[in-house]
């Protein structure tokens, strides 16, 4: 079974047993959340699609650890401006184990 889901603004495709970053959450460590925002269950050739959600299905899943990403270099310039700026950012995320995937 699998499921499309939306959270953090992305969707991902996801079934049981999958480990995957998401935005970051909120959630303690080792504690389960339940993501309600399922686009799509596909179950064998059986396949509902949602109006934006499908009614009454979830996905639960478990938080694993909390991080931050690879470093991204922002840099701008000018030529022959004088000016230069150079900027990072680190994306923070959250790591998790999808343990069921329900559905009507």
């Amino acid at each position: 079974m699998q499921a499309i889901i939306k959270t953090g603004g992305k969707q991902y495709k996801v079934s049981e047993g999958d480990t995957l970053r998401v935005e970051k959450l909120t959630t303690e460590l080792g504690k389960s959340v339940s993501i309600d925002h399922v686009l799509s269950v596909i179950d064998g050739d059986k396949v509902t699609i949602g109006t934006p959600v499908v009614k009454g299905a979830s996905v639960d899943a478990t938080i694993v650890s909390h991080g931050r990403g690879e470093k991204v270099t922002i840099f701008k310039m000018n030529r022959r401006k004088h000016y230069r700026k150079t900027q990072g950012h680190r994306q923070s995320f959250t790591e998790i184990k999808i343990d069921k995937i329900k559905a009507k």
